[in-house]
C-alpha cells in the first residue's frame, strides 16, 4: 500500500490473549480507530454524518495475519478507501511494526445506509465527497 495516511497504536497488556499476543478481536477494534481518523482527517465527524441523514457500515471484514504483535509493540494502522460501482466500497488497512514489517492486513467492504429507511446508498463516494471538507484525502 502507497498511501501515507496511517495512525500509530501501542500495544496494551490487556489487549493480549493467552499466547501473549494481541487478541484477534483487537484488530478490529485498531481498524475501526484508523478508519474514524481518516474519515475524521478529512473533516466527517460522527455529527457531520448523522446531520446528513447517513451511517457507515462494515458488511464483511478479513484480516490476514502475518506476525504477532505483543505488549509495548507500535503498530501503524493505515487506511485507504476503494470506490466502486454501485452500494459499497473497499477499505483496505495495513498494520506496520516501526520496522515497517507487515503484521496484518484488514479488508472491509463497507457502504453508508440512509438512517431513516435503514437501507444501503447508491454511490457511497457521492454522499463522502458532499460532505468532506477534504475529499481528496478519500481519493475523491
Amino acid at each position: 500500500m502507497t498511501e501515507s495516511f496511517h495512525v500509530w497504536i501501542t500495544v496494551r497488556g490487556y489487549e493480549l490473549d493467552t499466547q501473549g499476543h494481541l487478541n484477534n478481536a483487537v484488530y478490529h477494534q485498531y481498524g475501526e480507530h484508523a478508519r474514524w481518523e481518516y474519515v475524521r482527517a478529512a473533516g466527517i465527524s460522527v455529527d457531520t454524518l448523522r446531520a446528513a441523514g447517513i451511517g457507515p457500515i462494515i458488511l464483511e471484514s478479513t484480516i490476514r495475519f502475518r506476525r504477532e504483535l505483543r505488549s509495548g509493540d507500535k503498530v501503524a494502522v493505515s487506511c485507504l478507501f476503494l470506490w466502486n460501482e454501485g452500494k459499497t466500497f473497499r477499505a483496505v488497512q495495513e498494520f506496520h511494526t516501526e520496522d515497517n514489517d507487515l503484521v496484518a492486513e484488514l479488508t472491509s467492504v463497507c457502504g453508508l445506509i440512509d438512517l431513516q429507511s435503514r437501507r444501503l446508498l447508491a454511490d457511497p463516494g457521492h454522499h463522502w465527497r458532499s460532505i468532506a471538507t477534504t475529499p481528496q484525502l478519500l481519493g475523491l
